[in-house]
């Protein structure tokens, strides 16, 4: 059976089978719907309202009897956490478990009201039992995300395991009938290549492919061990793709394998992100859906990444097919769900990855649509959260080779820090999770046309200015600046900016003592602090940050920081030499109002690097450098991996560094931006 369903104002509609949710069946049509949490009723952020009564137009009769409530996914998902919390092996697992059901049943108590008042339902939860029109609200509809990944410098010997070799080879005769295969053969060892393969789709090509071009042809090695390739005449186009695989962003870079010249860039949303913003969503995701999920999620990365390849090669004028060779990135679980390996086991202890090593697979085998017989390669991974990304930014930026210290940050859904020079280098991985980016935040968004990316707060009257997303002027208060939400830099702005006025004190609670309209108590002992005001916004609401986005933001700065100190004492420094930010996140952010934070330990700014997306740049090298493969799986083998929840002193660091900008440890580069604050600002 298949009910009618239409999605507002957007106009998309289908037939859908009974019982499927409204999540899902938005996804199938391309409808944008915030799923931040991966269907586990934690965000609350795909909110939807069904609509009730006839519709002539659309030719359907909608009700609220269509469609389940979300008690059915609620209890089960309560019935399995309950489950899980009595069989937990650890005290430190029974409690994560138990704040993750605390949370469902509070988001569960906090929707009863609206549905009943407002038709409004969790699309994730709901499921279509007959035709509906449901309507998407503003505050729920992904927009379009900013994805800016530039291509970086690199510091490269061009040796690309892909390369081209121009052959006239003579004609067989009755006197010499030698096989075509092996007059190639015999050509290439002029080369110096010998004990050549062929891919058998191409060897099927070979006599034609001579005849037709008078025996003088192209052939395409790959590892100069196999042919991948032969075409008619002399071709000296030699192309190939990079491909950095983001939790949220993925980027391409179309590269010519002669010079090393970027011919192309593209860039989009993982479009995994509807499954679940972070790692542990999409892994949860897969467990849940034991038949499909794996298959789902790689299914929609490597559409788009062939929507990525698709777009660069149409901007130089050539095909998908020209592309030889494609060399991937991404962290241990974008890496196994894109080769369908099953991730549940890097998501628990101890985490541990199918394999370590570099994987070489052919891309008509998992359908990366490049060249049917040509190469798909994947970086090595370091450990169960330390990827093939993380191995991309040390081959860019080679700590390893250094004299000087260097801390390298890679911040983004996950936080990925290394350590260390030439002599030795540890690293880690910190639960971040999505806050940093506009995920578990009440108003947060991506960066997207309309969310606030930067703010400023008037230390006399606390009045806040900010800007959005595609326009350049600042906000007066006053003016309609169509506002939807805060992405990630701004996130970092307005705690640090909070800070600086006195607005919140050192343990993150708000200052009592102040009096201002922009500050106030909505719901009993949730303070909040205004940054715009409803008539200000696309979304007919007051934008505030509260006192549980602060501690989010507390959480993921108190996790990197804790990390960076753990590794420092690890390798007897009380300092670093060099501050190096990697992702494309960290290119945005202010490296002071990270600093006045205490996202990282106190440091001459000067010595912060913004290295862009090191994890692309990496890709690139491994494109470009047979050599920096095989640099890439020694070095993903030396480095020691550290595992914080193991050492004993990480809750009572992780502890102190919650505060900002920390408990103890000094902060002389940016104590004297903080006001310290007494009495009150009337309003």
């Amino acid at each position: 059976m298949e009910h009618n369903i239409i999605f507002q104002p957007s106009g998309r509609r289908a037939k859908v089978p009974h019982g499927t949710t409204i999540l899902n069946a938005a996804r199938k049509l391309g409808v944008g719907i915030e799923a931040v949490c991966g269907d586990n009723l934690t965000c609350g952020k795909c909110k939807v309202k069904i609509m009730e009564g006839e519709f002539p137009k659309e030719g359907i009769t909608s009700s609220l009897s269509h469609v389940t409530r979300i008690e059915e996914k609620d209890k089960k998902i309560i019935k399995d956490l309950t489950a899980e919390i009595s069989s937990a092996k650890s005290d430190e697992q029974r409690q994560k478990l138990e704040r993750k059901l605390a949370k469902i049943r509070k988001k569960h108590q906090e929707l009863a009201s609206e549905e009943v008042d407002e038709n409004i339902r969790l699309s994730c939860a709901t499921r279509v039992m007959g035709d509906v029109l449901v309507f998407v609200p503003e505050a729920s509809r992904t927009a379009e995300q900013i994805v800016s990944k530039a291509a970086g410098k690199i510091d490269v010997k061009i040796d690309p395991a892909v390369k081209k070799y121009y052959m006239e080879l003579t004609a067989p005769e009755l006197s010499d009938p030698v096989g075509d295969l092996e007059r190639i053969e015999a050509a290439l060892k002029e080369h110096k290549i010998e004990n050549i393969t062929i891919d058998y789709s191409v060897l099927q090509q070979v006599p034609d492919i001579l005849r037709e071009s008078d025996w003088k042809v192209t052939v395409t090695v790959l590892y100069n061990r196999e042919i991948i390739k032969i075409e008619p005449g002399k071709a000296e186009t030699n192309i190939g793709i990079a491909v950095d695989i983001g939790t949220t962003t993925v980027a391409g870079y179309l590269t010519d394998l002669n010079t090393g010249e970027v011919l192309a860039t593209e860039s989009m949303m993982n479009p995994q992100v509807s499954f679940g913003e972070d790692v542990m969503s999409r892994i949860t995701y897969c467990l849940l859906n034991e038949q499909s999920g794996i298959k789902e999620l790689q299914q929609v990365i490597i559409t788009g990444l062939n929507k990525i390849i698709l777009n660069a090669t149409e901007k130089i004028g050539m095909t998908p097919h020209d592309i030889s060779e494609i060399v991937l990135v991404g962290n241990t679980a974008m890496h196994h769900l894109l080769l369908g390996i099953n991730p549940e086991y890097v998501g628990a202890a101890p985490f541990a990855p199918a394999l370590h090593k570099s994987v070489d697979v052919k891309a008509e085998r998992i359908g990366i649509n490049i060249l049917p017989s040509g190469n798909v390669h994947v970086l090595p991974i370091e450990a169960g959260f330390v990827g093939a990304d993380n191995v991309g930014c040390l081959i860019a930026d080679k700590p390893h080779k250094r004299d000087e210290f260097t801390l390298l940050i890679d911040i983004g859904t996950n936080g990925e820090l290394v350590f260390g020079n030439k002599d030795k280098l540890i690293s880690c991985s910190t639960a971040t999770g999505p806050a940093l980016e506009g995920g578990e935040i009440t108003y947060g968004i991506r960066a997207a046309p309309g969310a606030i990316e930067r703010v400023k707060i008037d230390p006399d009257t606390l009045d806040p200015s900010y800007q959005v997303i595609g326009s350049d002027r600042w906000s007066d208060g006053k003016t309609d600046m169509q506002a939807r939400g805060i992405c990630g830099s701004a996130i970092i702005d307005v705690i640090a900016e909070m800070f600086k006025a006195g607005i919140i004190v050192k343990s993150g609670r708000f200052n009592q003592e102040l009096s201002s309209p922009r500050i106030r108590e909505r719901t009993k002992g949730i303070s909040e602090y205004v940054i715009a005001w409803a008539h200000e916004t696309a979304i007919d609401e007051d934008i505030i940050v509260n006192i549980k986005d602060v501690r989010a933001i507390q959480l993921a700065k108190g996790a990197l920081y804790s990390g960076c100190q753990i590794m420092m004492k690890k390798l007897g420094r009380e300092k670093f030499d060099r501050l190096a930010i990697c992702g494309a996140f960290g290119t945005h952010i202010d490296k002071m109002q990270a600093l006045v934070m205490g996202m990282y330990p106190d440091c001459d700014p000067e010595i912060i690097e913004f290295l862009g997306n090191s994890a692309g740049d990496g890709a690139r090298v491994a494109l470009l450098s047979v050599d920096s493969r095989c640099e890439a799986n020694e070095i993903a083998r030396k480095v020691e991996y550290v595992e914080l929840a193991l050492e004993e002193d990480f809750n009572d660091r992780f502890g102190e560094a919650m505060q900002f900008p920390h408990m103890y440890d000094k902060f002389p580069h940016t104590e004297h931006l903080v006001v310290v604050r007494e009495g009150k600002i009337e309003a």
